[in-house]
């Protein structure tokens, strides 16, 4: 009987186990990833790719939610509140860690507060013109900006977006100055180059592709450190005159601290089986955005070296946030 007795609460044991939270099948509920970044941008375009997939494979609806705002904060202090269960992503743009140097005081520690799942991917960026503009190369463009010291006018997405901090990089380490004039979102700002009201611009290649190609905009650099297969024909800043240049759109994603480690394992394992997939390498490939798919290990050693990077520039520059 003292057996029966033991081994009944054996198996009660392992139901109750079963049925805890610490224990419960993940997912399930639908998973929300929040984009802190407008509808059409890389990180929304990712998100909703990686979305679909899931979906499938989780048995349970994976939302995309566009929470843009504030540079980004807005929807990534969101997350950074939610239950740390897993059904809460966050798809992390550059600004996540540029902001840390950008602003005297964020509501969320980006290290701290946030356990990385996978590097999702990247794309470069390039440095367009005017026409109008003389100059037909990246070493031309440095001759005429110091020859006019901050007489030529650059558009950046945001004030602190990687468009504007890949410029501020380009000035640093070119030793130019230009006016900086900051736009909401990337297709604002492209609008006003392609009327001439801004000279140049660096920012995504689907958005401008188009106007190089039909001559209403010159394209003089890739940001990146090798030459896009959507453009090769385009050299990169760094071999076009500025050695050691590398800027790009990266997205990340993560999950609130303290999530569970069997479902953070869980994560990657289906993210980076869904970024492997030949159709999801295409369709994003055919957006400019090369598929990574890493460990959580290389996405948080790639996060320090961002906010390292870019806290230099922040200095160098001088940019002024409240």
């Amino acid at each position: 009987m003292r057996f029966a007795a033991s081994r009944l609460l054996f198996v009660l044991s392992g139901v109750f186990a079963a049925m805890s939270p610490a224990h419960a099948q993940y997912p399930n509920r639908a998973v929300r990833i929040i984009v802190p970044t407008s509808v059409g941008s890389g990180a929304d375009l990712s998100s909703r790719v990686i979305a679909q997939q899931l979906s499938e494979r989780f048995g349970h609806q994976v939302i995309v939610e566009n929470r843009a705002g504030a540079t980004t904060m807005i929807g990534t202090e969101i997350v950074a509140k939610s239950a740390p269960d897993g059904h809460t992503l966050l798809m992390a743009p550059p600004a996540f860690v540029i902001n840390q140097s950008l602003f005297r005081k964020i509501p969320y520690d980006p290290l701290r507060d946030f356990a990385p799942i996978t590097y999702v991917g990247n794309s470069p960026l390039i440095l367009v013109v005017h026409p109008s503009l003389p100059p037909k190369s990246v070493k031309e463009l440095i001759a005429l900006a110091k020859a006019r010291p901050g007489e030529l006018v650059f558009a950046s997405s945001g004030s602190g977006s990687i468009t504007h901090m890949s410029a501020e990089l380009f000035l640093y380490m070119t030793g130019t100055r230009m006016l900086h004039v900051p736009y909401k979102g990337p297709a604002p700002g492209v609008i006003d180059l392609v009327a001439g009201r801004v000279q140049l611009m660096i920012t995504s290649a689907p958005i401008t592709l188009p106007h190089v190609r039909t001559g209403r905009l010159r394209a003089l650099g890739i940001t990146g450190a090798t030459r896009s297969a959507a453009a090769p024909d385009i050299p990169t800043i760094a071999e076009s005159g500025v050695p050691g240049y590398e800027s790009q759109a990266w997205y990340g994603l993560v999950a609130p601290s303290s999530t569970p480690q069997e479902t953070m394992g869980q994560l990657n394992r289906e993210v980076v089986g869904v970024l492997r997939m030949k159709i999801v390498r295409e369709r994003l490939g055919n957006e400019g955005l090369e598929t990574v798919a890493s460990s959580a290990e290389e996405l948080a050693t790639y996060l320090r070296s961002e906010m390292v990077k870019w806290a230099k520039v922040v200095k160098a520059a001088g940019i002024q946030t409240q």
